[in-house]
């Protein structure tokens, strides 16, 4: 291979990562790692199914567990097992894979695992150098460990709910159902990342204990200096600012109603020179002129007036006609797009390939998302989707394991695979 030659192995190409996960943090984490050509093995029990494989929508005609929306979003680029941990065998099974394997994930309660007999330092007996990853509420320490969290739990912990909400609200509104799981998720591929590198250095697994309170507390930055330096608290200063922007002060900056059904567009301007291009482009040139708007101090003062001017104007304006003209002007816009816009009518998405198609066992072919690194030299692995529950047994226990057709069977029989 010339250097001018891309390489045809995506960049994880030759680890394995045995994933315990389930709901959507450690999911994301190991979908992002599939997407780099890991080869990820779901560990799964049927007694026990990750409800995320209920979780709606499913296509018209197909019932769980392999059919959801969420799960083969969640889930592409992995292989399905079917274990029973607290069976012997099952246990024994588990082992056997790690003893093969480089990573291990998983997002339950700081318990689960250890209950299993499947700790750290129980690892580490089967495979030295392996690296596993915790991703819980509050991490493996400290008096809350063992407490149990949801995505908006944590979230609420970590202080992000009390940062959100709309001007005026008494109550903090939330910023999504769900998503700080994706960022927790994409922290700690960011983490297995780095564990490989040193892994490959010094031959040293290591235990990677992320506390997804830990990742939202980390989003707070600016709030918690603004208390820690001058002792104001973030919701006694005017805050949540809505769509208005704090850090760093812009003005205008807000979504702005457009032509049509609740159709919006997003402006900002964090400079007089954006502003007056502005100005310009909306054929309101006396807006510059305007003691009131002439400034960025001043547009902030009068922020409230700022915004039903330009809203007023923006309201018969064809939103994508008018950010196309926005962005002409180096004024940074955007329309709020929807689920339609992004599959149906974005030149961009298209142009990027940011959908794929893929061909599912159960319901066929369908339209999905890629994934949103490109790579020059490594290409990403994308082509498998959601697998279906125990997919991979005969790979994973004959060819990976060595297990004999009769000793699959037995297992089967027992209750040690299922």
């Amino acid at each position: 291979m010339t250097d001018s030659e891309p390489n045809t192995k995506p960049p994880l190409d030759g680890v394995r990562v045995v994933d315990f996960t389930w709901i959507v943090a450690g999911p994301t984490c190991t979908r992002l790692l599939g997407d780099l050509g890991a080869e990820v093995i779901r560990v799964e029990n049927e007694q026990t199914l990750d409800s995320i494989r209920f979780g709606r929508p499913h296509p018209n005609g197909f019932d769980p567990p392999d059919s959801g929306a969420m799960f083969n979003w969640l889930d592409r680029n992995k292989r399905s097992i079917t274990v029973n941990a607290r069976h012997p065998d099952g246990l024994d099974l588990i082992k056997r894979l790690i003893r093969v394997s480089d990573v291990v994930v998983e997002n339950y309660s700081s318990r689960i695992l250890e209950n299993w007999g499947l700790s750290f330092e129980e690892q580490r007996a089967e495979n030295p150098q392996i690296i596993y990853v915790s991703l819980s509420g509050f991490g493996h320490s400290g008096p809350q460990r063992d407490y149990s969290t949801w995505g908006p739990t944590a979230q609420a912990l970590s202080g992000l709910t009390a940062m959100s909400g709309l001007p005026e609200a008494p109550e903090p509104a939330g910023w999504g159902y769900s998503y700080l799981d994706h960022m927790a998720g994409f922290t700690a591929a960011a983490a297995i990342a780095a564990a490989l590198k040193h892994r490959r250095e010094t031959g040293q697994g290591q235990w990677i204990d992320l506390s997804q309170v830990e990742t939202g507390m980390a989003l707070t930055g600016p709030a918690t200096l603004d208390f820690t330096v001058n002792g104001r608290r973030y919701r006694e200063t005017g805050n949540p600012p809505g769509n208005r922007s704090v850090w760093p002060q812009a003005a205008p900056h807000n979504t702005y109603p457009t032509a049509g059904d609740d159709n919006w567009i997003m402006i900002t301007c964090t400079s007089d020179a954006e502003w007056e291009a502005f100005c310009v482009a909306s054929d309101h040139p006396h807006w510059r002129t305007d003691r009131r708007f002439a400034t960025l101090p001043a547009r902030l003062r009068h922020e409230d007036e700022l915004d039903e001017q330009i809203g007023s104007w923006t309201a018969g304006q064809d939103g994508r006609a008018l950010m196309q003209r926005l962005q002409a002007a180096d004024v940074p816009a955007g329309v709020v797009q929807n689920g339609v816009d992004l599959v149906v009518n974005d030149p961009q998405m298209k142009a990027r390939e940011w959908t794929v198609t893929r061909d599912h066992p159960v319901i066929g072919e369908h339209l999905t998302d890629g994934l949103q690194i490109h790579f020059s030299r490594t290409p990403a692995h994308r082509d498998r989707p959601g697998p279906p529950l125990g997919e991979a047994n005969q790979y994973v226990f004959s060819e990976l394991l060595g297990l004999s057709d009769e000793r699959i069977a037995e297992l089967q029989v027992n209750g040690a695979m299922g």
